[in-house]
């Protein structure tokens, strides 16, 4: 039933002209089921109270009850038509009234963040209706009240549907397939670090909580059932901070489905803590997690560690080390290229990490256990307060290519998960003595000493078979793209009249100082550009971004950007040597500009031949189409999404051309596998 209606809503959010792919049908699938879940829950926490003779206090006024708004019924308890409101009133309704009601409870409850009444106001703080027609709407909210939410098989199921719907999230056409650890995984991570009740589990980067949920249902399996034990485990055991607002809702929505009422979630960026600031009272008995990797953060945001590096994973691996308390565990996904990167950064982490933790155990994952992801990763497990004298290592081998239609699964980690109470060796184990490192890098990668472990050749069929799957996903994408809501956007430019601005009326331009040629020069590929030392005194760092230069700043205000301008001479991307550093007032109104700059061609502001550069007074009077703040902000939002399938449909092509790699071996061996009769 469950299955059924999940597909009827997706394919109805298809229609509308709102939700425009899987991530925004799994957002506004999960305020709908939010809000059918807090009336079960209302009633039910009503009937306990009147079983003891006391009166329960609901939450929301009459009005905003599920039986008012949403689904109003006759004495018989059927669906009563001439209440429900529905069309354009039943839009206008949940947009400018519930939605702002409900929002209200975060200001309300500001003093008690683990009521449910707290997350109520965050989750709807957060969310918008997408959903544009009130008869669409209408049809969602139907289908949702049918859904059976008593029994805990009926919780069950419908938290495994939820998983399944994240899971998905990764064939959108955009990045959602980042929220999403393989549970396989995070089980066996769970069995090795064993929490138990009455220990604090934390996860600063949670998304869609999957560790959290895995490790409330491994705990809540073991013990022993007494009020106390639930209260604890319900309300003092498991803590997490997620960055994303789509993924924070999805976290919370999938911590209360897996049973618990008021998740401990906190909506933040778990960077910008100072980590020196972190005391004994905010450590945590166990850490489980799979923090972003790949990423960049600005220089401020560094200044918050002890070891500066802008890459996001090593910056979440010191703020574990410093979250725990002494004896804790911990299990981390991490790239597995941390093991022995050269830069001082890496070495100065891996140093750190062997001196102050017993880094016991390196699980090796193989290629493909994040799908799409085209990464392989590590997981790294470490007890903190003593240092490491030896480290077990796994490479985990399960005889076949990982992928959509051959998944990592429970069983293959069986091996790894016996041998490691014992740290036996094998053909895919072993162990390293820390003192036989090399101290002037402190390299951790991964070697077998007991053997080349074997490598599984797949058939041509099962290659082809995922190059079809890929090409399948590919079409895939391509529709979303063509499915992005270009009228609407096209009428934004027919309907509405843009204003003409110069740059120099959006933007302030701190160009002061030459950069020193010979001074810092630096490249990305083919492309030069300069270290920031003699463009301004606050500007920090430059970093490479698609044909910009972007500038780090240390401000203030997280909103403000500056970058100089970069332009294409025959294919290359330069920057003059007076680098134009402009700064906008908000990121919207940046992106804005970057995207216009990036259609136009600006030839006729480079003079310069042999050292072509930007003219400052033609440039600051480049005539910019300049809409109001709100179309601003849609195009921009438009256009990210553009870029994003963009950037997907590219990994597709990419891990396309790696099958057809393994495809041309696959079939040479094939083609040579013949029995050799040797010939005297």
């Amino acid at each position: 039933m469950f299955e059924q209606t999940f597909k009827n809503i997706d394919d109805i959010l298809y229609k509308d002209a709102g939700a425009d792919s899987e991530l925004d049908y799994i957002e506004q699938t999960s305020w709908v089921l939010f809000l059918r879940y807090l009336d079960e829950l209302e009633r039910e926490k009503a009937d306990e109270a009147a079983l003891e003779g006391k009166e329960y206090t609901l939450i929301l006024e009459e009005q905003f009850r599920w039986p008012n708004w949403a689904m109003p019924k006759s004495g018989d308890g059927k669906p009563d038509h001439h209440k429900a409101i529905t069309g354009s009133d039943l839009v206008q309704f949940v947009d400018l009234k519930l939605f702002p009601y409900l929002a209200g409870f975060k200001i309300k409850s500001i003093d008690n963040p683990k009521s449910i009444e707290y997350k109520i106001g965050e989750i709807f703080s957060e969310l918008n209706n997408k959903i544009k027609s009130g008869y669409n709407l209408r049809e969602i909210i139907e289908m949702t009240d049918e859904l059976p939410f008593g029994s805990s098989k009926d919780k069950h199921e419908l938290s495994h549907l939820y998983e399944t719907k994240i899971k998905n999230m990764g064939n959108a056409g955009r990045n959602g397939g980042q929220y999403y650890t393989p549970r396989p995984l995070i089980r066996a991570m769970i069995e090795v670090v064993n929490p138990q009740v009455g220990e604090k589990i934390y996860d600063a980067a949670c998304g869609s909580a999957g560790f959290l949920c895995e490790a409330y249902a491994y705990m809540y399996d073991r013990m022993e059932r007494n009020t106390t034990n639930l209260k604890k485990l319900q309300e003092n055991t498991l803590y997490g901070k997620e960055k994303k607002n789509l993924a924070y809702i999805i976290g919370v929505m999938n911590m209360i489905l897996h049973g618990i009422e008021a998740p401990n979630i906190i909506h933040t960026n778990t960077l910008t803590e100072n980590i020196r600031d972190i005391q004994e009272k905010d450590r945590y008995h166990v850490i489980l997690a799979n923090p972003p990797f790949g990423g960049k953060e600005r220089k401020e945001v560094q200044q918050n560690f002890d070891i500066k590096t802008g890459e996001t994973a090593s910056l979440f691996l010191q703020h574990f080390i410093k979250s725990l308390k002494a004896g804790g565990r911990a299990g981390i996904v991490i790239k597995n290229t941390f093991l022995s990167n050269a830069d001082n950064a890496s070495v100065s982490l891996r140093k750190h990490l062997l001196e102050s933790c017993n880094l016991h155990t390196i699980l090796d994952m193989p290629a493909g256990t994040f799908l799409g992801a085209g990464v392989k990763t590590v997981v790294l497990f470490f007890t903190k307060g003593e240092p490491t004298q030896k480290t077990w290592y796994y490479q985990c081998v399960p005889g076949r290519s990982l992928g959509k239609t051959s998944p990592l699964n429970d069983d293959d980690l069986i091996e790894f998960k016996t041998l490691q109470k014992t740290f036996a060796e094998s053909e895919k184990s072993w162990t390293f003595d820390i003192s036989n490192i090399n101290i002037s890098n402190y390299d951790l990668s991964v070697k077998n000493s007991n053997g080349k472990v074997e490598q599984s050749f797949r058939s041509t069929d099962e290659i082809l078979s995922e190059i079809e799957v890929i090409d399948e996903e590919s079409i895939d994408i391509v529709n979303s793209i063509k499915e992005l809501n270009m009228n609407e956007l096209q009428d934004l430019f027919k309907n509405q009249s843009w204003p003409i601005k110069r740059l120099n009326q959006i933007a302030s331009n701190l160009d002061s100082k030459r950069i020193p040629i010979t001074q810092h020069k630096r490249t990305k590929g083919d492309i030069p550009y300069y270290g920031a030392s003699g463009i301004v005194d606050y500007v920090k760092d430059f970093i490479f971004d698609e044909n910009l230069l972007l500038v780090s700043e240390d401000g203030a205000n997280l909103l403000a950007r500056t970058y100089p301008i970069a332009f294409s001479i025959s294919g290359k991307t330069w920057v003059n040597n007076h680098a134009h550093v402009l700064k906008f007032d908000d990121t919207e109104s940046q992106r804005f500009v970057e995207y216009y700059l990036n259609s136009i061609k600006l030839d006729d502001f480079i003079s310069g031949m042999a050292q072509p550069k930007l003219n400052q007074t033609q440039l600051n009077q480049i005539p910019i189409p300049y809409p109001i703040f709100e179309v601003r902000k849609k195009v921009v939002n438009f256009l990210d999404n553009v870029i994003l399938l963009k950037k997907t449909i590219t990994e597709k092509n990419n891990t396309k051309k790696l099958l057809i790699n393994e495809l041309e071996v696959a079939i040479l061996k094939k083609v040579f596998e013949n029995e050799l009769i040797e010939v005297e």
